[in-house]
């Protein structure tokens, strides 16, 4: 994982994500979901274009549970932009990059 991007935990979302100064995209995804692991480098290179605009987590679905489901996660990736602590739009699948810049831009311009 890149330094760009954070791990999201169970235990860490509401002071990661909730509680967050900047936007956050949340990536719901698990290691052995291809389209998952194929859309990491494109989150990584959003993370660095958008330093300082937004932070990207990275929640592996597998080893959490509690906060995928309260967002009724079913398909992955699943990609979320929270914005102050509330999820403000949301995208399923290994989508172009450019529909998740638009993705940040909405939550960052807003």
């Amino acid at each position: 994982m890149a330094d760009h991007t954070f791990v999201v935990t169970d235990d860490n979302f509401q002071e990661k994500v909730v509680n967050s100064n900047v936007p956050v995209l949340v990536d719901f995804w698990a290691p052995w979901c291809g389209p998952c692991v194929a859309l990491g480098p494109v989150l990584d290179q959003l993370a660095k274009d958008n330093n300082g605009k937004i932070l990207v987590g990275k929640m592996n679905v597998d080893e959490n549970a509690n906060v995928p489901a309260t967002f009724g996660v079913r398909s992955i990736p699943y990609v979320v932009m929270f914005s102050g602590g509330k999820m403000v739009g949301s995208v399923v699948g290994n989508v172009p990059k450019q529909k998740l810049q638009d993705l940040i831009n909405s939550a960052t311009t807003a």
